[in-house]
This record gives structure tokens, C-alpha cells and sequence, in this order.
């Protein structure tokens, strides 16, 4: 693989840099990081991209894709990651509209496509129930075909951003016959519907983004449906490579072991900085070596991608591997802030004590425990390869 900038690259490097130095404001950079205002932030910056014509890189072309080679995607991802630019919100422009313009018809491409580009709605995943995670083929949430509607009952469950949402894209039971994973469809369900509530979630960090999403005989049109009624399954397992491939989150881990490099060499203890110790230094080194191997696995699935394909059983490898250096990385993190790191500011009438990032830190981690089971177990994703391309 020839790792060097072409002069065309080079120049599309320029011009991402230009761009950023221009849309992201100091203004939308703080409003995004305020729970309070990140809904119209987000929303707001997604639209700059949109105009760009850079909100959707991935797609062809003919839905308003970038046309990006894979080096130009890895630039644009490389300076995202290094100014701490948010990625966009991953559920309808990198997943659920993969599965609309590749099974979806005609008229339901023209209606959504275009809404997902431009941010107008905001879609969440409803895949995951109380009793069905990672088996994600135990659903029970039932869609009953009553006339032109289907008639659904149930709850999914770790449904991020619901309480934005306008849409969620909805993985039901419609027979129970044969295998469990033949009786799945696939529906895009209006968040407004009646019958619809949201139960909020506060996680482990102090932070509700997560949500419960019960359905009481909502009445969702059958023209909702994507593709054939009981062929869903086939359309999740190719949202959910798209998923896990969006989960390595190379880029962003390759800027948070950067940030803990700059804070460890400011860690002093005994007249030594911390990124001297040998230890430490031995456990950067095993990161930073895992991370390079997952980025250039990557950039293969990438290519793949750019040449027609679509991601298959490595988009498993891309999610063991990404989570767990995102974990390995928290945990580094975690060690330069030591004890700090179990202050909270607001404990304390919002005074600091010891290191600013320490309540950070301590988020981070927390939340970031569950990174190696959402979107799939990493225990189900060592399942999918072993079959899948061991042939186990």
C-alpha cells in the first residue's frame, strides 16, 4: 500500500483545513459541547457539511455522496479528529440510509434521502429490546399487518438520542415461523405517531442520551416498510456492518492518545515526567502499534467500499479491535489523572481540585465500559468471524 500524498491529496488536505478554519466556529464548538444546545449545534454544523457536499462522503454519488477516493476519506477523518470536531450523528446519515437507497424503492428514496442529507430529521435505531441484545434475533416487538397499516407493540431498548428524534428505524417481529431471523422486517416508524413514549436513561456517566422506546398499538403505513415483509434480517446485518465499521473510531482514538501523551508529559512526579516511565511509555507504545495495524485495516475496508463492495465480517474485526483501544486508551487516561480522577467539580461548589480532566477521565471510562458490548458483543463479533471467515 503507498502510504504518500499525492499532490491532488495534498491539495484536498488544504482545502479540508481551509474549511474547518472557516465553518467551525469557536460559537458552534462550545454549543456542541452544551447538552443543552447540541440538538441545533450538531444539526447546524451537519447542514454546513451538506452545503460542502461533505455530510455523507460513503454514499454514491447519486444520492449525493462525495465521490471521495479512500485517502481522501482518511484525510477529511485525520483533521475532523485532530481539531476535536464532532463526527456527524451516525444513525440516519451512516446507517439507516445505506439500507434505504440499496433495498429501499424508489419513492421512499426520494422522500428520505434527501430529508437525512440535509438534517431535517432526526433518526434514532430501534434494535435492541429488554430481552434481546446482542441475540438480537429474540425480539418480540410484533408488527401485525392490519389493512395498510402495521399495528406494533412493544419496546426497544439503548435508544440513543429518542427524545431528538423524529424517526426511528425499527427492526419487528412479523411471524414466528421458521428460523427466528425469517420472520423480521424492517419499518421507519414517524416519531410523532400516537402511541409512541420515551422513558429516559441516565447512564453511568451522569449523562442521558440513552432511552427506553415503548410502542402501544401504533399504527405505522405499510408503504413504511423497506424492502419484502419477514426479509429484515438481511437488511439489518447490512446496517449493522456499516455500524461497526463507523464504531473502530480510528481517527478519534489516534487524537485521545495524543491528548494523553500532552497530559502525561505534564504529569510530574519526583522532578520526572510520567511519559518517561518506562512502564507507561511500553503501554503507549502497544497502543499506538494496535492502532496503526486497525487503521490500515481500515483503509482496506474503505477501499473495498469505494470500489462497490460493502463491508462484511471485517467490519467485526474493525469493532473488537476499535473498542478495545478506545478502552485501553480511557484507561491511560484514567492512570495520569490517579486519584483526581473521583472529584466531581459540581461536589465541591464547582472548584477543581487536582487535575481539570480528572472528572473526565472518569466519565470517559465509565461510559466507555460499554463501547465493547453496544452494536453488537465483541463476544458475538469473535462468533461472526469465526464462522464467517474461519469457517468454524
Amino acid at each position: 500500500m503507498d502510504t504518500s500524498f499525492s499532490p491532488e491529496d495534498i491539495a484536498f488536505r488544504d482545502e479540508v483545513r481551509a474549511f474547518f478554519d472557516e465553518a467551525y466556529t469557536d460559537d458552534l464548538r462550545d454549543r456542541m459541547g452544551d447538552s443543552k444546545q447540541y440538538r441545533e449545534a450538531i444539526v447546524e454544523w451537519q447542514k454546513k457539511l451538506n452545503e460542502k457536499g461533505w455530510v455523507a462522503p460513503n454514499w454514491p454519488m447519486e444520492y449525493g455522496g462525495a465521490g471521495w477516493t479512500p485517502t481522501q476519506n482518511f484525510i477529511y477523518e485525520s483533521e475532523r479528529s485532530s481539531r476535536g470536531i464532532r463526527d456527524v450523528v451516525p444513525f440516519g446519515l451512516k446507517m439507516v440510509a445505506p439500507v434505504i437507497y440499496t433495498f429501499g424503492n424508489e419513492e421512499q428514496k426520494a422522500r428520505f434521502l434527501p430529508r437525512i442529507l440535509n438534517s431535517d430529521d432526526w433518526w434514532c435505531q430501534g434494535y435492541s429490546e429488554p430481552g434481546a441484545g446482542s441475540d438480537l434475533a429474540a425480539l418480540k416487538t410484533k408488527a401485525e399487518l392490519d389493512g395498510d397499516h402495521y399495528v406494533v407493540n412493544g419496546a426497544k431498548i439503548w435508544t440513543t438520542y429518542a427524545q431528538h428524534a423524529d424517526w426511528i428505524f425499527c427492526l419487528v417481529r412479523t411471524s414466528n415461523e421458521g428460523k427466528r431471523q425469517h420472520g423480521i422486517s424492517f419499518l421507519l416508524i414517524d416519531m410523532k405517531t400516537e402511541g409512541i413514549k420515551v422513558n429516559p436513561i441516565e447512564s453511568i456517566d451522569n449523562h442521558h442520551s440513552l432511552n427506553e422506546v415503548e410502542f402501544n398499538n401504533v399504527r405505522v403505513p405499510a408503504a413504511n416498510l423497506i424492502g419484502e415483509q419477514d426479509k429484515g434480517w438481511t437488511y439489518a446485518k447490512a446496517l449493522l456492518a456499516h455500524e461497526r465499521t463507523g464504531i473502530a473510531g480510528v481517527a478519534d482514538s489516534k487524537r485521545a492518545l495524543r491528548e494523553v501523551r500532552g497530559l502525561a508529559e505534564a504529569e510530574v512526579n519526583g522532578g520526572k515526567a510520567l511519559i518517561d516511565d518506562p512502564l507507561f511509555q511500553k503501554r503507549v507504545s502497544d497502543i499506538e502499534i494496535e492502532l496503526m495495524a486497525l487503521e490500515f485495516t481500515d483503509l482496506r475496508v474503505l477501499a473495498s467500499v469505494a470500489a462497490g463492495g460493502a463491508p462484511g465480517a471485517e467490519s467485526s474485526l474493525l469493532k473488537i479491535k476499535g473498542t478495545e483501544i478506545q478502552q485501553q486508551v480511557q484507561e491511560l487516561r484514567m492512570d495520569v489523572a490517579a486519584h483526581y480522577q473521583g472529584v466531581l467539580p459540581t461536589e465541591l461548589d464547582n472548584a477543581v481540585i487536582g487535575h481539570e480532566f480528572g472528572s473526565s477521565a472518569r466519565q470517559s471510562y465509565m461510559y466507555g465500559r460499554a463501547a465493547t458490548v453496544y452494536g453488537g458483543s465483541n463476544e458475538i463479533q469473535k462468533n461472526i468471524i469465526a464462522k464467517a471467515v474461519l469457517g468454524l
